[in-house]
């Protein structure tokens, strides 16, 4: 199931381009910064925006914040913050929590507390992890122009077994697939014959459009 609702805490460069990004996708972003001029910035970007200390339980409580499918901690300078909200959002229940960390000891700290996804600003950019937190298949995302993108995604279980004749995507989806990377071997233009299966990674190359009706037809076979 494809998430919907996100908080983003800290706005600054990597965190408001990550929010812009989710409300880009048709998602609803709640922005949370300290920084009242920052909020006003953003007012009209996100769905919903707040001046808040998130170092404060009561505050976290207030914003029903645990609802999130999932909350991101980008706060930008403060690790002691940073720590801080994440040990908070733990306790509160929320169901997924991802952290920008400063540095491989903050992140070892953010790890070791519980956070679901820990993120290195240089090496992930925010519009990548943007894609890959609405997608739980994608696993990673490339813009190659303002028309098309080259996806890897994990084969699910519902797919396993078929050839790629029988997935037919290109008539059915519109996108081609051009490498298979199984666990021993990685087949590069694979022929219609192909097997693909379960946890299979599947590099495809497509519009964004194919690539989330793809993600939709998915989800329906799941149900």
């Amino acid at each position: 199931m494809k998430m919907r609702q996100f908080s983003v805490i800290g706005l600054g460069r990597f965190g408001s381009s990550l929010a812009m990004t989710l409300m880009n996708e048709g998602c609803e972003v709640l922005g949370i910064d300290k920084n009242e001029e920052i909020i006003n910035n953003m007012a009209d970007r996100l769905t919903h925006v707040v001046v808040a200390d998130t170092t404060e339980e009561e505050v976290l409580r207030s914003l029903g914040i645990r609802n999130m499918d999932c909350v991101i901690v980008a706060i930008g300078d403060d690790i002691q913050a940073s720590i801080m909200t994440a040990l908070l959002l733990k306790d509160l229940g929320v169901r997924m929590i991802v952290a920008k960390a400063l540095s491989m000891l903050h992140g070892k700290v953010l790890e070791r507390i519980g956070v679901d996804r820990v993120i290195f600003p240089e090496r992930d950019m925010g519009v990548r992890v943007a894609h890959q937190l609405i997608n739980p298949n994608l696993l990673d995302y490339i813009e190659l122009s303002n028309d098309y993108r080259i996806a890897e995604l994990t084969v699910p279980r519902e797919l396993s077994g078929l050839t790629l004749k029988e997935l037919d995507s290109r008539q059915k989806y519109g996108f081609s697939v051009v490498a298979i990377n199984k666990k021993n071997r990685v087949i590069v233009a694979p022929t219609a014959e192909d097997l693909i299966e379960e946890k299979d990674l599947m590099v495809i190359i497509g519009n964004q459009v194919q690539i989330e009706n793809f993600e939709q037809c998915v989800e329906s076979f799941k149900n």
